[in-house]
């Protein structure tokens, strides 16, 4: 079951969002507010799956709100303003739905959320005592790469995928970076950002709030900010 909140000033997109969603089994709203700051003040004690978020607000729009957030749900914007859309993508939401919006593109954008109990493709590593030929498959699409550990120079999460960067191609596999951090040794990897984990041992600089790997560049947040302390005192 996803729970789901619906943020927004307009008591019809209230409404509208909710005759879609009654069509779905797998919906359940928890939550309607009407401005952000109810929605902050519900979520500082109730967890969702899922935020419907309109963009024009008062007071604070719906960026603003999402910049509050320290690990946001799903996030599916609703909105009138085609002009904003590249800017929702910069938050990783899930999908940008341009009002009005038919119950067909409700239902596409619906289906790129993972209930919390679907568990993704497991990642599966082959061990031995020396750690620089520990393997990982990936799939991407109907292919399935063996890649060596030291060989990843960092990931970044993509919707309800993850981007997998290596010297010479960069892999898409349906996982979460949560499911990356169990599963990548805490000596080797290092969380900088709620949407990147780097490999230790291919950070060229840290300049600020940016690491440099090879020709990339990973913002560190305030979050993170700890971890990379911790590397730099060894």
């Amino acid at each position: 079951m996803i729970k789901y909140i619906i943020v927004d000033d307009e008591v019809a997109a209230h409404n509208n969002i909710e005759d879609y969603a009654n069509n779905l089994s797998n919906l359940k709203l928890v939550k309607n507010c009407y401005n952000a700051f109810e929605a902050i003040s519900f979520l500082n004690t109730n967890a969702v799956d899922l935020i419907f978020l309109d963009i024009n607000m008062p007071k604070l729009t719906g960026f603003d709100f999402l910049r509050t957030l320290a690990n946001p749900p799903h996030i599916i914007v609703c909105s009138a303003y085609s002009e904003f859309a590249i800017d929702g993508y910069a938050f990783n939401i899930t999908d940008y739905l341009l009002k009005p919006f038919s119950f067909e593109r409700f239902l596409s954008a619906v289906n790129k959320v993972n209930p919390p109990e679907q568990k993704p493709p497991e990642i599966h590593i082959n061990q031995n005592n020396d750690s620089k030929n520990e393997r990982i498959f990936l799939k991407d699409s109907k292919k399935h790469y063996q890649v060596k550990l030291n060989e990843i120079l960092y990931v970044e999460a993509f919707g309800n995928y993850v981007k997998v960067f290596l010297d010479d191609k960069t892999i898409i596999t349906h996982q979460t970076l949560s499911h990356f951090n169990t599963v990548l040794s805490k000596n080797e990897f290092v969380q900088v950002h709620k949407s990147f984990i780097v490999a230790i041992q291919h950070i060229n600089l840290i300049e600020g709030n940016i690491v440099h790997i090879s020709n990339h560049k990973i913002p560190i947040s305030k979050t993170y900010k700890l971890n990379v302390n911790q590397l730099l005192k060894g």
